[in-house]
């Protein structure tokens, strides 16, 4: 099991998880196109129950996807940083914005989901998975 850590830019939150992430995605949906100022979002899926915020508060934002699924997104009520988010349809996980993290570089693409949203300048690699939507266990 790993432990890695992460937070905002402004270090107003701090969030820590102990798992090896679950998925590796990159994800093309208009709401993570609102999110990262128009790139994908990349995120790490990891099972809830190993995570916890260790210092601040962060300010969550509601909203229902072009799913259907209510989500909810959390960011820095200072700063602005787009920190990790949830949704009702799995609500024993929860997705990672990998620039929040204080490394990165675990991070290593699996998968582009939402790709119907995707301009056609997002770069996908060629060899990864994708999907127009949500895979079906995500």
């Amino acid at each position: 099991m790993t432990a890695s850590e992460g937070g905002c830019l402004c270090g107003n939150v701090r969030y820590r998880f102990e798992a090896t992430p679950l998925a590796h995605i990159a994800c093309h949906c208009r709401d993570c196109q609102y999110l990262s100022g128009g790139a994908e979002s990349n995120i790490v899926a990891i099972p809830r129950s190993t995570f916890s915020i260790t210092a601040g508060q962060e300010q969550i934002y509601r909203s229902t996807a072009e799913s259907g699924t209510s989500v909810w997104r959390s960011f820095c009520p200072i700063c602005g940083t787009p920190l990790f988010s949830g949704s009702a349809h799995r609500p024993e996980l929860i997705f990672i914005r990998v620039g929040s993290l204080d490394d990165p570089s675990i991070y290593t693409r699996q998968i582009h989901i939402w790709t119907h949203s995707a301009p056609a300048w997002h770069l996908m690699e060629p060899n990864l998975p994708r999907t127009e939507k949500n895979p079906p266990n995500l």
